[in-house]
């Protein structure tokens, strides 16, 4: 199988869980669509050369985001006409309040909770994604939970993180 088609493959087979986690990290479909989109475009030029492509996928994502966020252009959203509703399980008015709180949180706060808590990562994993210390991990977990509890009030209860 040549490289391309390797490449393909992976992509189809990791496409779901890079758009679950980029629209976690930020907060909306087409922002979630550019970043699985840049970050495979990353994997492409680098496909050869590395070792844990599923590692470099969520690390180049995460990476990714967190430097669109400090471009000024991030707070654009486009427009047009709205999209179709899709009823999803589970409480709504609950989903919307913790997307909400999330988009309150720091960057690189938001994306250590993305990690610890959706991806359900460990302390090491999220370290070594972001370049960060597991005291550095560890420590900014608890600082983002306490603001994601401060934002959320008393919605904070009802979720389990």
């Amino acid at each position: 199988m040549s490289g391309t088609a390797e490449f393909e493959e992976f992509a189809r087979a990791r496409i779901p869980q890079l758009y679950r986690t980029a629209w976690l990290l930020a907060g909306d479909r087409h922002h979630a669509e550019d970043l699985v989109q840049e970050t495979l475009a990353k994997l492409l030029t680098v496909w050869s050369r590395i070792e844990n492509p599923g590692a470099y996928a969520r690390t180049a994502l995460v990476r990714t985001y967190i430097s669109q966020r400090r471009r000024r252009s991030w707070g654009e959203r486009p427009t047009g006409e709205v999209p179709e509703v899709v009823e999803r399980p589970g409480d709504p008015e609950l989903r919307m309040a913790l997307q909400g709180a999330l988009a309150e949180l720091a960057p690189l706060d938001r994306a250590v909770l993305v990690l610890r808590f959706f991806e359900d990562r460990s302390v090491e994993q999220v370290a070594l994604d972001l370049g960060k210390t597991t005291s550095a991990i560890t420590t900014r977990t608890a600082r983002a939970l306490n603001r994601l509890r401060a934002v959320l009030g008393d919605d904070a209860q009802l979720i389990a993180l």
